[in-house]
């Protein structure tokens, strides 16, 4: 009777502890403004949502335009997980893909009709922070991890505790556009010739020492762009970026808009160019005095200024403050 109440104390745990994880955490941000570009013009159109996370964009495409056919994909599979039990009632015009963007995008199924719709929400789920125990946090003591997709080969740990000085300090530069990045790498190469740097607020705290006194109490936490770099370091978000914005744009339909929503400028600079780049008409070089490349714009651009939120939503949600959301619409092939 006892090892009977045990194994059935175990199996409530363990269903509570899934039970948690099937909470939702994240807010998706301009849901209204990414409704107002990405709408519908015909019944039936195909949206992917590039970077689902857990839902929130593709469940109100479908809220509000019933008919809808949505591609969902994400890297993680646990958030993943998390999506599939929310938009359950709308199995029958879901599909899901565990896949990097860029790799779904670059390999398109032949089976599936080209996209009238694409999002990109770039951000990092809360879930990420929250419940993914994998080290994206600085406030928790988890390992240093950071992988979105666990068959990566490099984690944060790895970067961190191996990785030649010269090297950290550009990647904390460079994806973290942190100013004092010197230090910081300094005093982490200092730090792990006595002992390792295993966890999130062990790293936390070395940075927080790092720095001069007048940093600690900015507007944000000292080892904000730290973690952030390390996190594009190890998914190799901005290459990744680059790619799949590409050959998302050769699988659009033509008519098709892509949406793409970003939170810090090193995304927002890759996506703004690569639209002006498509919205080009000519691409001779400057000094050409007459074109002659008969080139012709693949893209209209629908938002000249990037869309930013309301007040009222970054009130709500204070992580939404520097989201920012470019509109293109494709006119030509690449």
């Amino acid at each position: 009777m006892r090892q009977t109440f045990k194994m059935l104390q175990r199996s409530l745990e363990k269903l509570s502890q899934f039970n948690e994880l099937m909470e939702i955490t994240h807010y998706s941000v301009m849901k209204n403004e990414v409704i107002s570009f990405l709408k519908p013009d015909k019944p039936g159109q195909l949206i992917v949502d590039a970077t689902t996370g857990e839902g929130g964009h593709s469940e109100w495409f479908l809220k509000n335009y019933p008919d809808l056919n949505i591609i969902c994909l994400d890297a993680d599979i646990n958030i993943l997980d998390i999506a599939k039990k929310r938009l359950e009632h709308y199995e029958d015009q879901v599909i899901f893909y565990n896949e990097w963007f860029n790799i779904f995008f670059k390999n398109y199924p032949l089976n599936l009709e080209k996209p009238d719709r694409i999002l990109f929400d770039l951000g990092i789920s809360s879930f990420h922070y929250e419940k993914a125990e994998k080290g994206f946090s600085f406030r928790n003591s988890e390992k240093l991890d950071m992988r979105l997709e666990n068959d990566l080969e490099i984690s944060a740990a790895d970067i961190v505790n191996s990785y030649p000085q010269r090297e950290l300090t550009k990647i904390i530069f460079e994806y973290g556009e942190e100013r004092y990045s010197r230090s910081i790498a300094e005093a982490i190469v200092k730090e792990r010739k006595n002992n390792q740097i295993e966890k999130s607020d062990e790293l936390a705290e070395i940075i927080w020492n790092a720095v001069p006194v007048s940093y600690r109490h900015g507007r944000i936490h000292p080892a904000t762009r730290t973690f952030q770099a390390l996190r594009i370091a190890v998914n190799g978000e901005l290459a990744r970026l680059k790619e799949a914005l590409k050959a998302a744009v050769s699988v659009l339909k033509i008519g098709g808009k892509i949406g793409v929503i970003t939170f810090h400028s090193l995304e927002d600079r890759i996506v703004k160019h690569y639209f002006k780049e498509l919205a080009r008409e000519c691409i001779c070089p400057p000094e050409t005095p007459i074109c002659n490349c008969r080139g012709v714009k693949v893209a209209e651009i629908l938002t000249r200024k990037p869309v930013t939120p309301e007040d009222g939503e970054i009130e709500e949600n204070h992580a939404s403050r520097s989201s920012k959301l470019r509109v293109i619409q494709k006119v030509n092939e690449l």
